[in-house]
């Protein structure tokens, strides 16, 4: 009787450690997925912004990249195409939009302010260009305009 409940138990196990493996590979996939900076179409690559700072030492959802496939608004607010809570971001801070195949950025009147290089930004639009800095909040971004592989 012991050995047909030992014998259970040893199968239970060993299906728990399974599924828990499963998990973290899951995991580590959709982990890594979601850190590519590419376009949805897969041929042709948009600029993006990528995450200079560390995620972790934040205590809000941050991704590593963000696609700028049209006009986008980042800020704490849910209106924004792209909300980041983090606390020194105005609820609306900044737009970044793309006209005529150039890449505009332009401070929406943020109490922080919006800086591109080290110098702040003013409430014209300013061009963007491949490798420019930006800082919004606590957040450093590198802007990237073309698929780093090309």
């Amino acid at each position: 009787m012991y050995e047909l409940i030992a014998t259970i138990f040893k199968y239970i196990f060993t299906l728990i450690i399974y599924v828990f493996i499963f998990s973290i590979i899951r995991m580590i996939y959709l982990d890594i997925r979601s850190m590519k900076g590419y376009s949805k179409k897969g041929i042709e690559a948009y600029p993006y912004l990528k995450l200079i700072n560390r995620r972790e030492k934040f205590d809000f959802k941050l991704f590593e990249s963000y696609i700028l496939d049209e006009d986008k608004s980042i800020g704490r607010s849910n209106r924004n195409e792209i909300s980041i809570q983090d606390p020194y971001l105005s609820s609306e801070h900044v737009r970044i939009y793309i006209e005529e195949d150039i890449c505009l950025i332009k401070d929406l009147g943020s109490t922080n302010g919006t800086f591109l290089n080290d110098e702040q930004i003013e409430e014209e639009s300013v061009v963007l260009n491949d490798g420019d800095r930006i800082h919004i909040g606590q957040l450093d971004f590198i802007f990237v305009s073309k698929d780093e592989e090309e």
